[in-house]
């Protein structure tokens, strides 16, 4: 796209929320708050996650990462520690925030590109618009906007990491804007993200090409929490024209006093540039555009409410999600079923014990590769501060 005509489009976004809500909220200003004096800064927030796990293959000569071993002995019964986070949220002032994690888990292999997750600063000028600079999870769909420890899974998507390796999820280098206003009735939040696309933890940007990205959100139904999402995004990565477009909607229903039945449906399609630049230039075409991914999952949940002594709650729970990573060409679909049984113990999930499988089906199953067939049994033990 032309340089002049990003630019307009870019703070047409950002200016947006603030054409529309000119004047203070009348609701909010009526709330009686402390007095700036009288609250002390910096205030500290220290947070903790462990994700200790069992896991076990039952795939034919699959190891517990998923890679397929023709000969020699496969690894398929071991315990791991899949996340041990450390985080620190800092408040400066009432507006000025700085947060920082880092997953000790990431030294039992090569830490290059890991460890540090989160590190950004954010300035919030009001609830129509903040600023966040540094390292950060750019607002591009329903996970990135999820902590990992309270999913409903064993983990993301396989399209999350996807879309991540390509620069629009997970952990980014750059700059976003957020905020949050209404559309007559209609509470509307949004994002508008600036970013390097290259992932985490990396010295400088692979190019001089960016990718732009931004997020609204529509809540249409506050009872039920029915939110729609709209996600698009467009750059260049090394000079070539990239792009990825989402939706989704989200639900949550009380069914009884005890009983809540939510529902997650995710749609992500876009430029599988890092596949394009990972083979040889001789055994791939001249268009970048030829190689796409895309891919959708469905993730219901039902939840009784137990508190019954420590228990806190059950909850059933079976993502089905089917992710192509080049569909134009040398298409082959992964089909992942993830059925889990969580217990929980103490509020918002501070103690999590979790059971269940992740079976993968591939429409073409690749010897010595991780896109095999595959049953994993996992039990996974989760603790948060």
């Amino acid at each position: 796209m032309n340089k002049i005509l990003l630019v307009p489009i870019v703070f047409f976004f950002l200016l947006t929320p603030i054409l529309l809500q000119a004047q203070d909220d009348v609701n909010e200003s009526g709330k009686t708050e402390k007095p700036e004096s009288e609250v002390k800064y910096p205030q500290y927030q220290i947070k903790g996650l462990l994700q200790a796990r069992y896991l076990e293959s039952f795939g034919d000569n699959v190891d517990v990462l998923g890679v397929h071993h023709s000969t020699g002995d496969v690894t398929q019964q071991s315990f791991d520690i899949k996340r041990m986070r450390v985080g620190l949220n800092t408040k400066l002032s009432e507006a000025t925030e700085v947060v920082i994690l880092v997953n000790l888990a990431d030294f039992k292999s090569d830490t290059k590109g890991k460890v540090l997750e989160n590190a950004y600063g954010k300035y919030t000028f009001s609830k129509y618009i903040a600023l966040t600079g540094g390292q950060f999870r750019p607002a591009f769909g329903i996970e990135e906007l999820v902590p990992v420890d309270i999913i409903k899974s064993f983990d993301f998507s396989n399209q999350y990491y996807e879309f991540g390796k390509n620069g629009w999820t997970s952990f980014q280098i750059g700059a976003s804007a957020t905020g949050a206003f209404d559309i007559g009735k209609i509470p509307v939040s949004y994002a508008v993200s600036v970013l390097n696309g290259n992932g985490k933890n990396v010295e400088m940007d692979k190019d001089n090409g960016k990718q732009y990205s931004t997020r609204w959100v529509f809540e249409l139904s506050r009872e039920h929490k029915i939110n729609l999402g709209l996600n698009g995004g467009f750059g260049k990565v090394f000079k070539e024209d990239v792009f990825a477009i989402g939706a989704d909607i989200t639900s949550d229903f009380k069914l009884t006093d005890r009983f809540t039945f939510d529902l997650q449906i995710e749609y992500k399609q876009g430029t599988n540039h890092n596949l394009y630049f990972s083979l040889p230039v001789e055994s791939r075409t001249d268009n970048v555009a030829d190689y796409q991914m895309r891919g959708i999952y469905f993730l219901p949940n039902l939840r009784y409410v137990v508190n019954y002594k420590k228990l806190t709650a059950l909850e059933l729970s079976c993502r089905y999600e089917t992710f192509d990573p080049s569909y134009k060409i040398n298409s082959n679909v992964r089909q992942t079923y993830t059925p889990m049984i969580s217990l929980e113990f103490g509020k918002a999930y501070t103690g999590r014990i979790e059971l269940g499988f992740e079976i993968d089906r591939f429409d073409k199953s690749i010897p010595d590769t991780s896109t095999y067939n595959d049953d994993l049994f996992l039990i996974q033990l989760q603790l948060r501060l």
